[in-house]
């Protein structure tokens, strides 16, 4: 399994300020609006271009060219309430959640606050298998620790993750609609619970009364199934390659600083203009962890700053190409499923 040095340094802190200054005196932190309008106006254009065609198309299986195409568009609508939750796009709250609100709430059926919560836990514990809900033991597991104790469907799956991981990935969609149904159900604290309720249900009737309106039942089915089918697995090869296969951190472990935790858990991948787009700038997963509030567009040139900073103070940084990065990922993911593999007996090649 990865490991690296991740004792901190004497002086916490002392190493991030340095970087900060760094990057805040190239300007890198100061905010894009004009970017902001363009991305935004292009997806918002291309998601209602989407449903115009769809009627348009009506009651035909080339709808099932279209399916993708949507796929796409909602995978990008989700990137951008990614930006809008770390107030990349607005810098106050309140204008934040509401443009959150209609971006995940309406636009793709996610509970933005449900998300939102999750994603701050996973920003502030990157890899740490007990503060990490990105890697806590679901349907896969994340570490031969929690192939020991995996119960249920971890159990049954670990053993053969790494060749059914991009499978699982097109029920990524409808897992993230029955999350946010459950957070709102189960927890009576959530903020704006009975607005986010209401907008889930307009994206549910909106959804599935168009598809149901336009298409036969038959045609319908396949439509949704190809639609959420491929928005999931663009949506999870979006984030899979960011920290899959690299450290995983424990409560036993010595707590690294703020720059050790992001650097040492976290990813980039290489590869251009195209990567950028396609990743929606969460291939500069390094520099967006140390930096979450700058604007995507500044990612790119923040990188060579902050490599060459950690050169200097002997922190490694990662990044791999585009395919590299899946397959150090699903070789981790072999490896974490070893002790299932060995309870049964056998043990593939990876």
């Amino acid at each position: 399994m990865p490991t690296a040095t991740l004792s901190p340094p004497t002086a916490r802190g002392s190493d991030f300020a340095a970087l900060s200054g760094l990057v805040a005196r190239a300007g890198l932190l100061r905010p894009r609006p004009g970017y902001y309008v363009a991305r935004i106006g292009l997806v918002a254009s291309l998601y209602l271009a989407g449903w115009v065609a769809f009627v348009l198309i009506g009651n035909s299986w080339y709808q099932l060219i279209l399916a993708p195409c949507l796929a796409v568009v909602f995978a990008q609508l989700a990137l951008v309430s990614h930006d809008i939750a770390h107030r990349q796009v607005f810098r106050t709250r309140r204008v934040s959640e509401i443009a959150g609100l209609v971006a995940g709430n309406i636009g793709i059926g996610m509970s933005y606050g449900w998300w939102m919560d999750k994603h701050t836990r996973h920003h502030a514990n990157p890899n740490h298998e007990e503060r990490d809900p990105d890697v806590a033991p679901d349907a896969l597991v994340w570490s031969t620790r929690q192939a020991d104790a995996a119960r249920g469907m971890a159990r049954l799956l670990g053993a053969w993750q790494a060749y059914l991981f991009f499978p699982l990935l097109t029920l990524e969609a409808l897992s993230l609609c029955v999350s946010s149904v459950r957070a709102l159900r189960s927890r009576p604290s959530m903020r704006y619970r009975r607005t986010e309720a209401a907008l889930l249900l307009l994206h549910f009737i909106g959804y599935l009364g168009i598809v149901l309106l336009v298409l036969s039942p038959a045609r319908a089915a396949v439509f949704v199934a190809v639609h959420l089918g491929l928005f999931g697995v663009y949506l999870g090869c979006t984030f899979a390659p960011n920290h899959k296969g690299m450290p995983m951190l424990t409560d036993t472990d010595e707590r690294p600083d703020f720059l050790r935790r992001q650097v040492l858990t976290s990813r980039n991948v290489r590869g251009g203009p195209f990567v950028d787009v396609l990743l929606g700038g969460l291939n500069y997963q390094i520099e967006h962890h140390l930096f979450p509030s700058m604007p995507t567009p500044n990612l790119r040139r923040a990188a060579p700053i902050v490599r060459e900073y950690c050169a200097q103070i002997g922190v490694p940084y990662a990044d791999a190409g585009l395919v590299d990065s899946y397959r150090q990922a699903l070789r981790y993911l072999h490896a974490a499923g070893e002790p299932l593999r060995r309870r049964r007996g056998a043990d593939p090649a990876p």
